[in-house]
């Protein structure tokens, strides 16, 4: 599971098996074990955030908290999942 960066107590990771064809770019966010099925945000082409769902169940003023880090920190995100992943889609 590559850690990408925390947030607080949070977690901000890539699942390593993200299926065929390869999902487009997206983190997940999880306050405990990560898994496949924690809170999942895509990344926009924009650098934007989109949640896709909160399974983790973060609260909405902390989950909003974290999806401006991870917007803030997009450009990043999308480079390391191009060097782990070895290509990029968009959801949008």
């Amino acid at each position: 599971v590559p850690q990408i960066f925390r947030v607080g107590a949070y977690l901000v990771y890539f699942w390593s098996n993200e299926n065929y064809p390869l999902e487009p770019v997206h983190v997940h966010i999880t306050q405990g074990t990560p898994s496949g099925n924690a809170t999942k945000v895509w990344i926009t082409r924009q650098g934007k955030c989109l949640l896709a769902h909160n399974n983790s169940k973060i609260p909405e003023r902390m989950l909003s908290d974290i999806m401006d880090v991870i917007e803030a920190r997009s450009f990043e995100i999308v480079r390391k999942w191009q060097d782990h992943h070895g290509e990029i889609r968009f959801y949008c």
